[in-house]
């Protein structure tokens, strides 16, 4: 499984990674837009995750880049910020799933291995 994970925040993007690693769980990171969109084109990825406000942009263009590429990896959005409560606005976004901070990184794991086993 290839993570990629988009997150300016240092110390949570290390944190998330450390929990993430795993015999069959890689993990790249980025620290803004423009490095997870550089990475895009570098590597396949199964799941990115990504927070809304990056510093030189957001997570819904760095999806939405993923997705002109041909990209169908599993999205999940992290952020401290309010999300639509319609469903439809999600797909909207390019995101399966949004998640508040703080992450439960369990809830991260659970929903990766349910896409691996789908």
């Amino acid at each position: 499984m290839q993570v990629l994970l988009v997150e300016d925040n240092a110390d949570s993007r290390d944190l998330l990674k450390r929990y993430l690693t795993s015999p069959d769980c890689d993990v790249a990171t980025a620290g803004d837009l423009r490095s997870g969109i550089d990475l895009l084109g570098r590597q396949r990825f199964d799941v990115i995750i990504s927070d809304i406000a990056l510093p030189d942009g957001t997570g819904y263009a760095l999806v939405s880049e993923a997705r002109r590429r041909g990209i169908h990896a599993l999205c999940i959005a992290v952020s401290a910020y309010p999300f639509p409560s319609d469903v439809r606005e999600l797909g909207a976004t390019g995101f399966q799933h949004y998640l508040n901070k703080p992450v439960k990184y369990e809830e991260i794991r659970s929903l990766i291995t349910e896409s691996s086993a789908g």
